[in-house]
């Protein structure tokens, strides 16, 4: 395997872990960095790559909880606890899936671009600042502490929430989180449900890529997917672990400002022709 695609998988791996949980966008980050890296005559390739190394990151959410997934999973047909998290998941899965199957292709044809991204993440930040401002000033009442005790009209708040994720930039746990707090759920369990969330939802996808262009791939792409998909795994876990110390006494402040300021910098380069971003 040629070293410099090697080092392109690391690096895009590494970029899928670190900012698939946090609300600044992976796929607006791994779009970007795809333009960067410019992949010439890959380019079909690299959107399964990208979604198929999600799966790193996603069995990192899987190591982090296995004792509770464990656990769900022996209660399925014996512990109504179970039961009711496994509905949850189940229907917070449904918007997006039946979004992304009528509109996904028309969104990748149009927004999936540079520069759109970048508009995204402003607006996603500015999003974000205004909703801890308006915690600080008139606290929503938290209504549910722990994701066992969330309704499905919860879940389908969340689950609608997580559809504008489909929008590139502007980031499904940053929607599905910030959505959460709006609903009444402590930022601890909308960070929590939004990792369970995040299962179904990647890992369907990785499936359903991977089916889908199955014509595209073959043996010798083996090694590229799997340095990415390790390196997402790595650098996830570590991502996850930092994000659940941090929200305990933080808010998303810094996220929202990072993504102002990353979406400035990346129209002001396009404007001016200081970085050539790909399309």
């Amino acid at each position: 395997m040629d070293i410099i695609l090697a080092l392109k998988a690391l690096v895009m791996g590494l970029v899928e872990g670190f900012t698939e949980f946090l609300p600044i966008s992976s796929t607006g980050h791994l779009i970007l960095a795809d333009s960067l890296l410019n992949f010439q005559g890959m380019e079909e390739k690299m959107k399964v790559f990208e979604i198929v190394i999600q799966a790193g990151a996603i069995f990192a959410v899987c190591w982090e909880y296995r004792a509770r997934i464990c656990s769900v999973l022996r209660g399925l047909f014996s512990d109504a606890k179970a039961q009711r998290f496994a509905v949850n998941v189940g229907i917070a899965f449904v918007p997006l899936a039946a979004l992304g199957l009528v509109f996904g292709k028309a969104i990748k044809a149009v927004l999936f671009k540079p520069v759109p991204v970048a508009l995204a993440f402003i607006v996603g930040g500015v999003i974000i600042l205004l909703v801890e401002r308006r915690a600080k000033a008139n606290p929503v009442a938290v209504r549910v502490h722990s994701v066992d005790d969330m309704t499905a009209l919860d879940a389908l708040k969340m689950g609608i929430a997580q559809a504008f994720a489909l929008i590139p930039g502007t980031s499904r746990s940053g929607a599905t989180i910030i959505g959460g707090m709006m609903f009444g759920l402590s930022r601890k369990v909308a960070t929590e449900f939004s990792f369970f969330l995040a299962i179904p939802t990647l890992l369907g996808a990785t499936v359903y890529s991977l089916y889908k262009e199955r014509a595209l791939l073959s043996a010798a792409d083996l090694p590229m997917f799997g340095i990415g998909t390790v390196a997402a795994f790595a650098s996830a876990f570590l991502c996850v672990r930092w994000l659940l110390r941090y929200i305990s006494s933080h808010d998303f402040t810094i996220f929202a400002w990072y993504r102002i300021v990353f979406g400035l910098v990346v129209i002001a380069t396009a404007h001016y022709g200081l970085v050539v971003w790909v399309d």
